[in-house]
């Protein structure tokens, strides 16, 4: 694992074919947590040196996978998804806490619903004790060659309008890091600066406006 922050850090890569995905794992005055998935084993080894997680985060059902038992086993945490995501997570794995539309927080991570990737997508946001804002937005908005994109699932229950709508509800957030889960080139994480975010939203919602 890669250490990106002084309380988060970046899983080995897993690719397939043209996407790749990471997972997080931050570290937090009370309970650690894992948000999206990996399957590797020296990332087990090392969130175990870290002091292992209490709740395994998924933004969507792409995460979801045969490792969510191993998680599970390693470290007894509890797996979280929203209740639209939830019966395709429990293909693979049983859900432990599953997220209303009313549910808001767990504990100081902030949840947000954001349907349109998928009908149950959400994303994270979490203000670290340490200065920086980090925002965990599943595939909801991800980085493809470098540039911020955007894609709905309609097989899935997502749509470009829902999708359009919930960018509207990240755009003020204004996070210092954001850290998509698939990803297509090199680019995984984002230190943004500046209006760079709120550019970012506004040309995506524009294009799926356009769209739908």
């Amino acid at each position: 694992m890669k250490q990106l922050q002084e309380d988060l850090w970046q899983s080995t890569i897993h690719s397939m074919g043209t996407l790749n995905t990471h997972a997080y794992f931050l570290r937090r005055p009370e309970e650690n947590v894992l948000f999206y998935n990996t399957g590797n084993e020296s990332d087990f080894k090392k969130i175990a040196e870290l002091g292992g997680i209490r709740f395994q985060l998924l933004s969507h059902r792409d995460e979801s996978g045969p490792s969510l038992n191993r998680i599970k086993d390693l470290f007894g945490s509890r797996l979280c998804c929203s209740a639209l995501e939830a019966p395709i997570v429990g293909n693979d794995a049983p859900v432990d806490v599953v997220f209303q539309v009313s549910d808001r927080h767990l504990g100081d991570i902030e949840i947000i619903h954001t349907p349109g990737h998928t009908e149950g997508s959400i994303c994270f946001f979490y203000k670290s004790p340490y200065g920086k804002s980090y925002l965990f937005t599943g595939d909801t908005i991800f980085q493809s060659n470098a540039k911020w994109a955007t894609l709905a699932f309609p097989r899935a229950g997502g749509s470009k309008a829902s999708l359009a709508e919930s960018l509207i509800r990240l755009r003020d957030l204004n996070p210092d890091i954001v850290m998509c889960s698939a990803f297509v080139g090199d680019v995984s994480f984002v230190e943004v600066i500046g209006d760079e975010w709120a550019q970012a939203i506004d040309d995506n919602v524009s294009r799926l406006l356009k769209e739908s």
